[in-house]
Parts: structure tokens; C-alpha cells; sequence
């Protein structure tokens, strides 16, 4: 049984070394409990949403994917759950997708071990860390990426097209999509791939700014 009062923590990375390290460095906390972990993206997959931590506390570099991929599915699953992403290089790529996939917090693998358990307490409570001049850095870019006003990419989309960028745009996984459109997951994954080509984008994280974009502009 979890005690109470404790903020529960996951932890996934691949390297066993480094969970163990991490496991120790809060496990000794009392106000701390961690209830589970994994070291790939699939394992994580089933066993987040089963111990449903307060904390996932995700390695961004995976084996078999990304952090930011388990960051997006648990939280369109569950948005009680703040993800914290944990990765050795300093990458505004990462940081962008992190921020795009809902993502509490931001922290280098160099850490100091208090400053990674203020972290844990911060995203615990609600704040958010991610670094402020890099948030703002990531903003820039969504403003100055192609202005949707009078886009007309978006012509280029078939109705179902559209329909699913717009869910894209509610953070929903392939999965989720496919179920709420009756269609199967690989078929939402092929109209994904098209509705990304049409628009000139690599990953579906561009393609769910670009709706917000859309979207405040509407309001």
C-alpha cells in the first residue's frame, strides 16, 4: 500500500545504473515513494497507467522510442499524471516536442541530486520548470513558423484530413484517434503520415501547434 501524503514517483530510462541512482536518491526522502519503473517505452506504457504516479519521471532517449511519445500517450490517458523529462543534452528540439506533448518539466541528466528532488517536488505540486527562455525561445518559433492566416495547405486536406488533425491538436494518440473515427490504428497512422506531407511537417508535435495556432487565431 502507497502511503499517504507521499508523492509517488515512476521512473523510466534504459540505463539500469541511473534508475538505481535515482531510485536511492529518493527513495531516501520521506515525503517520496517510488512505485514503479521500466527501461523501455512499451514496458512504461502498461505499467504507468497500473501504478499511476503523481511523477513520471521519463529518460528523453529510449531504445524502442522517446520519452516525449510516453509523456504524450499517459498524459491523453490520464492529465493527472505531470511528466518531468529527463535527458543528457540540452536540445531545443527535445524541449519543443516536451513542451508540445504537455510535459510539466525539463531537467539535465548533470543535475545536482537536491535540485532534481526540488524538481520532483515543484512538478509535484503543479508548478512548471521548464526554463522560461527557452519556453519563450519554442514560442518564437510557433509564431514565426508559416502564419495560417489564409493557409491554404489546408485545402490540400480531404475532410477526414482535417478531422484528424484537429484531433491531433487535442494531443490525442493515433490509438485514441482511430477509436473515436472507428478506423483502424494503422490507418490513422497512414492518414497521419499523408496530413503531415501535405502540410510540410516531419512530426505530428508541428502539426498540433499549428491547430493551436489555428485556433487562437479563430478566437
Amino acid at each position: 500500500m502507497r502511503e499517504q501524503g507521499k508523492i509517488t514517483v515512476f521512473l523510466l530510462d534504459d540505463h539500469e545504473v541511473v534508475r538505481r541512482g535515482v531510485h536511492e536518491l529518493l527513495s531516501v526522502e520521506a515525503d517520496i515513494e517510488v512505485v514503479g519503473e521500466a527501461g523501455t517505452a512499451a514496458d512504461a506504457l502498461v505499467r504507468i497507467p497500473a501504478t499511476r504516479p503523481d511523477v513520471a519521471v521519463l529518460d528523453v532517449r529510449l531504445p524502442d522510442g522517446s520519452g516525449v511519445e510516453v509523456c504524450r500517450e499517459i498524459r491523453s490517458q490520464d492529465e493527472s499524471i505531470k511528466c518531468l523529462m529527463l535527458t543528457s543534452y540540452a536540445d531545443d528540439e527535445a524541449l519543443f516536442d516536451a513542451i508540445m506533448a504537455g510535459a510539466s518539466g525539463y531537467v539535465l541528466k548533470a543535475i545536482r541530486g537536491n535540485e532534481l528532488l526540488n524538481a520532483v517536488r515543484d512538478v509535484a505540486a503543479g508548478k512548471s520548470l521548464l526554463d522560461p527562455v527557452a519556453t519563450a525561445r519554442v514560442l518564437e518559433r510557433l509564431r514565426d513558423g508559416n502564419n495560417p492566416k489564409g493557409d491554404d495547405r489546408l485545402a490540400n486536406l480531404t475532410e477526414q484530413e482535417r478531422k484528424i488533425l484537429d484531433l491531433i491538436g487535442e494531443g490525442l494518440t493515433n490509438r485514441v484517434i482511430g477509436e473515436r473515427l472507428h478506423l483502424a490504428e494503422k490507418t490513422i497512422k497512414n492518414y497521419v503520415s499523408s496530413l503531415l506531407s501535405k502540410l510540410g511537417m516531419e512530426r505530428r508535435s508541428q502539426a498540433a501547434a499549428y491547430v493551436a495556432r489555428l485556433q487562437a487565431e479563430r478566437h
